[in-house]
């Protein structure tokens, strides 16, 4: 094995042979992704929680749809869902910045993003619990989401909002708190020149297909266009934790808060 042979020759000489093998057969994706780090394509990107790290859970970028058995039910809810939305918007007073300034607590930059409309959220579910006026106004969707495995950690998880991406808005790339969870995005609402890249993977959001990714991972976002995104954002166990790994988890989260006297601050 040579590190100093030339990646033009290399995929000159062996482009034929893969292909041969499958490479551009359904089953040769993660082949095709190892081939572009190992030739300097892409760069590898590892979880990086910036509070709680769980150890030996696989390094995976987005999860795809076929492996949850919850996510047909959600999408077949995507048009009332929707709907509620758009009953929201007509007042857009509703949605509140993402990182929002709080009385109690050191406020830092958080993205150059905090009090900022242009990243902006309606939250059905926050730091764990329902958020009952917002809930009445969105029935269908709350009970749309009843069968979702979402995380219970207390004071925490589950969050559930519609997040509200204005036109030209970027959430630069960050790195989520935890990762003993995975992020859903169910997109409602999709102009052309908004996506999302987790890791060295871009994925345009299609409205009604959900995207499950560990947000761990450094992630980004944005809206190039001249119209409004807005996505349901929810949070939901990792299918590699058992049972009595997540209600070790939300434990140990108790008894930190229970030692410090109040919970954590949580966000993105």
């Amino acid at each position: 094995w040579s590190s100093d042979v030339c990646s033009s020759d290399l995929t000159a000489a062996h482009g034929g042979r893969l292909i041969a093998e499958g490479l551009n057969e359904p089953g040769g994706e993660r082949m095709s992704r190892s081939l572009n780090v190992m030739l300097g394509k892409t760069q590898t990107f590892y979880q990086e929680p910036t509070s709680y790290f769980f150890p030996e859970l696989p390094q995976r970028q987005f999860y795809e749809r076929e492996e949850f058995d919850w996510i047909r039910e959600l999408e077949a809810a995507t048009d009332d869902i929707r709907s509620q939305l758009l009953e929201l918007l007509r007042n857009e007073a509703a949605f509140t910045p993402y990182f929002a300034s709080q009385n109690d607590r050191p406020q830092d930059d958080h993205l150059g993003l905090l009090d900022n409309p242009a990243w902006s959220a309606f939250y059905l579910w926050e730091r764990g619990a329902l958020v009952e006026e917002n809930a009445a106004r969105c029935p269908r969707t709350v009970a749309a989401l009843r069968n979702l495995p979402m995380t219970r950690f207390p004071s925490r998880t589950p969050s559930v909002l519609f997040s509200l991406l204005r036109p030209g808005a970027h959430i630069p790339p960050h790195n989520g708190m935890v990762n003993c969870r995975l992020i859903g995005h169910l997109p409602l609402i999709v102009p052309k020149g908004c996506a999302l890249r987790v890791g060295n993977e871009t994925r345009q959001w299609v409205e009604g297909r959900t995207l499950v990714f560990d947000d761990s991972i450094q992630h980004e976002a944005w809206n190039r266009s001249a119209q409004t995104r807005v996505i349901l954002l929810f949070d939901v166990e990792r299918p590699e934790l058992s049972a009595a790994e997540n209600r070790m988890v939300a434990a140990m989260f108790g008894a930190i808060d229970a030692f410090t006297g109040q919970p954590a601050a949580w966000g993105d």
